[in-house]
């Protein structure tokens, strides 16, 4: 080696030593306040309202009123933990997790498909869970949506104007969703796999690909929608079939396939305004199903009324919104990319679940972020609002506040 490639090389490890230096001194800022409380907000209120909604199927279950909230407040402190943990982490080391996000997400959902699987997990015809049931399982869409989130973002960052072609802003992405998606809808996950296409989406239209291929997209997918559900009233598709037709008119079915949705509404509909009170509500003694879960918006409907509803959805609206200004004053495109990937996965999820066990959308599994029991969700949840925290601690100094 020569000696001016000598002199170029410590040049170089020296440029480096300062970028991680800058890095360091960054990532000692102070945590945005504002989203902390609003997540420690809907933490609280999650664990409040699934106790009171698990509690009759809890002590119907296993005698126990109190065990489901107990196991949920259980992985809420280590979710809690693991957030603060990550708030402290350089956001830029989640640059190197990606692909092996990737990698761990494609391996768990081949193993969950595989027939006759000792550690896959079947529930309403659907095999969407690994572990042992009744002591520890999850599912690997969650890995799955923050491998995508990661994973664009990171490669996003570093292409800007190659986003505009196909080779490298459409194809490397869309064959990754397709594959993801495929293995999904093998469980079958309808509404996990829309809701990594649209995050995956978001994050390829804020990465700068060109317009008419947003519209192009967007009018693509309305229109397979649309043609779905037409053909699945007029019986050519099969799947989703029931569910669409309940959709229509529950009430056509109330005892069979509307049973889900009619419950729901009536649920909804027993709150008024005020609601009969916290505790108090009357569905969740097991006539309406998931109602610790999927369904648990509805039992807040009964308990809290239309104004408790529209204050947790405002707290909810509040979060995304500062998650998205958070994004607007990121240092650099990847940390505003990943906080726009978790916060665009939060919204689509909270939306279509309050869509959901409302009616506006057919009846499909999507838990309730932060409410829905569910310790793994939970805990990833609380990991990607510690990555949130993480990237606003390295906001600009004339920015922050």
């Amino acid at each position: 080696m020569t000696r001016a490639e000598q002199q170029a090389r410590k040049a170089q490890q020296e440029r480096m030593r300062q970028v991680e230096r800058r890095h360091k001194e960054a990532a000692r800022g102070q945590m945005d306040l504002p989203f902390l409380i609003l997540t420690l907000l809907l933490t609280a209120i999650g664990l409040i309202m699934l106790f009171s909604a698990s509690f009759p199927r809890a002590y119907y279950d296993t005698g126990d009123g109190t065990y489901y909230f107990k196991r949920q407040a259980i992985f809420a402190i280590i979710g809690l933990v693991a957030m603060f943990v990550v708030s402290k982490i350089n956001y830029q080391r989640w640059r190197g997790a990606g692909r092996l996000l990737v990698g761990l997400a494609l391996f768990l959902l081949i193993l969950v498909i595989i027939p006759h699987n000792p550690l896959a997990i079947t529930s309403n015809n659907a095999t969407r869970w690994l572990g042992i049931r009744g002591v520890f399982q999850f599912q690997p869409s969650e890995i799955a949506k923050l491998a995508v989130i990661v994973y664009f973002s990171d490669t996003i960052s570093k292409k800007r104007e190659k986003m505009l072609t196909w080779r490298q802003g459409i194809l490397p992405y869309l064959a990754l969703l397709v594959v993801i998606g495929v293995l999904m809808m093998l469980e079958p996950h309808l509404s996990g796999t829309v809701l990594i296409f649209a995050t995956g989406a978001v994050l390829m239209i804020v990465g700068g690909i060109q317009g008419w291929l947003v519209a192009a997209g967007v009018t693509g997918v309305s229109a397979l929608a649309f043609l779905f559900v037409k053909l699945a009233e007029a019986g050519v598709i099969k799947y989703g079939a029931a569910r669409i037709e309940m959709w229509h008119n529950p009430w056509a079915d109330y005892y069979g396939d509307g049973y889900q949705l009619a419950q729901s509404l009536i649920t909804i509909g027993s709150g008024g305004l005020l609601g009969v009170g916290l505790g108090r509500g009357r569905q969740k003694f097991l006539y309406l199903p998931e109602q610790y879960n999927d369904f648990i918006f509805s039992v807040v409907c009964e308990e809290l009324g239309l104004i408790g509803a529209c204050v947790i959805m405002l707290i909810f609206s509040m979060l995304i919104l500062r998650g998205f200004w958070i994004a607007l004053h990121a240092r650099d495109r990847f940390g505003a990319l990943l906080v726009v990937g978790v916060m665009t996965h939060l919204a689509l999820q909270t939306f279509l679940n309050i869509a959901v066990v409302s009616g506006f959308v057919p009846t499909t599994g999507i838990s309730l972020p932060f409410f829905s029991y569910g310790g793994t969700a939970l805990c990833l949840q609380l990991v990607e609002m510690g990555i949130v925290l993480s990237v606003s601690r390295q906001m600009p100094a004339a920015r922050a506040g």
